[in-house]
């Protein structure tokens, strides 16, 4: 009725880019998930993640790792893609909230699908998050982000992974591959 979904593919689709950042946003920002503890943390944090008017995307996600593990170390494989891309999200939401704007991406032209772009005063960053099932998982996601970094022409990428196995190494590391540097972070 009021144009904000459409129907594309027999699936329901958000009718535009606007519409679903609003929308999002409103379920990000509602008043129960700003009492989430992980927005709560991003809320407090907030100040240490701008230097020299740059978002330092790679801080972010080592307190995001930190802060993750803490609250949510403990969930277990049930655990869904798109409830790591909220957690993100929410932890992320404060920081950027009034310069820069976070959304899901939902296809690039050549039909790719990302899963979070970040706009700050400027500069665009791409966040590729996966479920760890794997190293040669890891690495299709791994080659995925450079195809995405290639399209848009960036240099340096950020990959999150949601690993949920007992003998884990969490942390941010950085990976040069070819000409372009991934930072991954794994909580």
């Amino acid at each position: 009725m009021f144009g904000f979904i459409k129907s594309e593919n027999s699936s329901v689709v958000m009718a535009n880019r606007v519409f679903e950042t609003r929308l999002y946003n409103y379920f990000l920002l509602s008043c129960k998930e700003q009492t989430d503890d992980v927005f709560l943390e991003g809320s407090k944090y907030k100040n240490q993640f701008i230097i020299g008017g740059r978002l330092n995307i790679r801080l972010v996600l080592e307190k995001f790792v930190e802060t993750f593990n803490r609250l949510y170390g403990n969930k277990n494989e049930s655990f869904l893609e798109d409830e790591g891309r909220k957690y993100f999200m929410l932890f992320l939401k404060p920081i950027i909230n009034g310069v820069g704007n976070c959304y899901v991406e939902k296809q690039t032209r050549d039909y790719e699908r990302m899963d979070l772009v970040i706009d700050y005063n400027g500069e665009q960053s791409i966040v590729e998050m996966k479920i760890w099932h794997g190293d040669a998982y890891n690495k299709r996601g791994e080659e995925q982000l450079i195809g995405y970094l290639d399209y848009f022409g960036i240099k340096k990428g950020y990959m999150l992974s949601f690993n949920f196995n007992k003998k884990k190494e969490i942390g941010v590391y950085d990976r040069i591959i070819g000409d372009k540097i991934l930072v991954e972070a794994i909580v």
